[in-house]
């Protein structure tokens, strides 16, 4: 019987920490592909970074998927405690939220790939929010539990329409786009005060998290993205959004200044889907508006976020070549 145990323990050992929330690598690099994407339409900018970044986005989802159901497989005890924290079970909507983003670059080449993985991704998204909702009306929560990761769940239903054109359902299920839309948008709202009354008044987040602070800007982003895909313009709502979202991200910049001093974490990937958010989304308002300010903007935010997505990236493949995943993981 020992023997046995210690067989299976390096297999457990080597994925038990793997966190869910490694997943939104995957919405980061899917993000920044279809911001690239936009660019080539408003700059004429090379065509295949977009499918390069695309590709890579792919191959993370598929290792990150087989490493996760090995983990759920052989350990899944540890999924299921992970599910149920308060913080980290939040962060189950990576992964749909994933399948989500997944179909916006598949759609042109494997149209139907993309409808079974955006259905799935959508029903799963809303029975996931409809859980965590009641979990959160349903028993006591902690005020420190109050980070930005509670945003994904009910919030993260904004990611529903986004693919839908793309689809080409916008008008079958125009309805399930605002419902979508307005239910993440609606959410948004106490969540983010309770996310900020948390920061003001209780004690800060530990410095691993500090990154998923840029969280706080995808109501705004998204929420933007989203908005106009659902209703097919830009007006005075939509405009709001994008405003917010550049003061949020002002304000989220200025706090996580210091976070090149600290160690390297895969938390930091929280920052790489909001940044991409937030440059597509500039990207969208800069060919509304066809205005030279708000073109810079949208040049600076896409470079910002393919300078830090990619240093992300190069530095989680080194870690995973020397083996410090497992370190890479802790918080």
């Amino acid at each position: 019987m020992n023997s046995t145990a210690m067989s299976l323990k390096p297999a457990e050992g080597k994925l038990a920490y793997l966190p869910v929330a490694l997943f939104g690598a995957v919405m980061g690099l899917t993000g920044l592909a279809v911001a690239w994407r936009i660019a080539h339409t408003q700059f004429g900018a090379p065509l295949w970074i977009a499918h390069a970044i695309g590709v890579l986005a792919l191959l993370a989802f598929a290792a990150q998927t087989l490493a996760y159901l090995i983990k759920a497989g052989t350990d899944f005890a540890n999924v299921r405690a992970e599910f149920e924290h308060p913080i980290a079970g939040n962060l189950f909507g990576t992964p749909l939220v994933s399948l989500l983003l997944l179909p916006l670059l598949l759609a042109e080449s494997h149209l139907a790939l993309a409808r079974v993985m955006w259905t799935v991704g959508a029903i799963a998204m809303v029975l996931f929010a409809w859980t965590i909702v009641m979990r959160w009306i349903s028993a006591r929560q902690k005020p420190m539990h109050a980070t930005p990761a509670w945003i994904v769940p009910a919030v993260g239903l904004i990611d529903v329409p986004l693919a839908v054109p793309a689809l080409g359902w916008a008008d079958s299920l125009h309805g399930v786009m605002t419902f979508a839309t307005a239910v993440g948008l609606f959410f948004a709202i106490p969540l983010l005060t309770m996310i900020l009354s948390r920061l003001i008044f209780e004690e800060p987040i530990p410095a691993a998290l500090q990154p998923s602070l840029l969280i706080m800007v995808a109501p705004f982003s998204v929420g933007f993205s989203a908005y106009v895909t659902t209703f097919g313009h830009i007006d005075a709502f939509a405009e709001s959004l994008y405003m917010l979202m550049l003061f949020f991200l002002a304000l989220l910049f200025g706090r996580l200044r210091n976070l090149p001093g600290c160690p390297f974490r895969v938390s930091w990937w929280a920052v790489s889907f909001p940044l991409a958010a937030s440059a597509t989304a500039a990207l969208r308002y800069a060919a509304h508006t066809q205005h030279v300010v708000a073109n810079g903007i949208a040049i600076l935010l896409l470079a910002t976020a393919t300078t830090i997505i990619g240093a992300i990236s190069i530095r989680t493949l080194i870690g995973i070549a020397r083996g410090e995943l497992r370190q890479l993981s802790s918080a």
